[in-house]
């Protein structure tokens, strides 16, 4: 029996292609280009416009292909959230969009498991923190100023 293949990407959530890199990765080894575009895109699709890490798994034997979507950046997932492009250019001085606290939560709670948070409040400080570099406010206050209030357990209740 030969290994499996592996073959990791960056695709745009529901735009992959059977172009570069994909068709040059997938194409010797013989599988359906097409089947494989056409499933990372159904399953990214709820990422769309963001840049998401594919897995692709092809049993060289067999054909057989295994796809295997990772979760966008927080930093992704939170211009997402606030609406915007980007961050801001100046994020201490500009801020470039607003995001309930609620939304910080489910953010962390997703990006937990391939954290170095040992806790979801750890989590949430690491999303806070995205959002200092981005000039993203959380509940209309600044975040280095939620971070704060996070340190001293004001929004313990919501974390938990």
């Amino acid at each position: 029996m030969a290994d499996k293949k592996i073959i990791s990407i960056l695709v745009t959530g529901g735009e992959a292609s059977a172009g570069p890199p994909l068709g040059p990765a997938l194409g010797p080894l013989g599988v359906n280009v097409l089947a494989i575009v056409n499933k990372i895109n159904e399953t990214t699709a709820g990422f769309k416009g963001m840049r998401v890490p594919v897995k692709v798994e092809v049993d060289p034997e067999t054909k057989q292909f295994d796809v295997t979507v990772g979760l966008p950046t927080s930093s992704a997932l939170i211009a997402k959230e606030a609406g915007v492009e980007k961050g801001s250019a100046k994020p201490n001085v500009d801020f470039v969009g607003d995001i309930a606290f609620d939304k910080v939560v489910a953010i962390a709670k997703n990006k937990l498991a391939g954290s170095y948070a040992k806790s979801l409040k750890s989590a949430v400080k690491e999303v806070v923190g995205s959002c200092v570099s981005m000039g993203v406010k959380v509940e209309g206050t600044d975040p280095r100023e939620l971070m704060k209030q996070i340190q001293e357990g004001k929004w313990d209740a919501k974390i938990a």
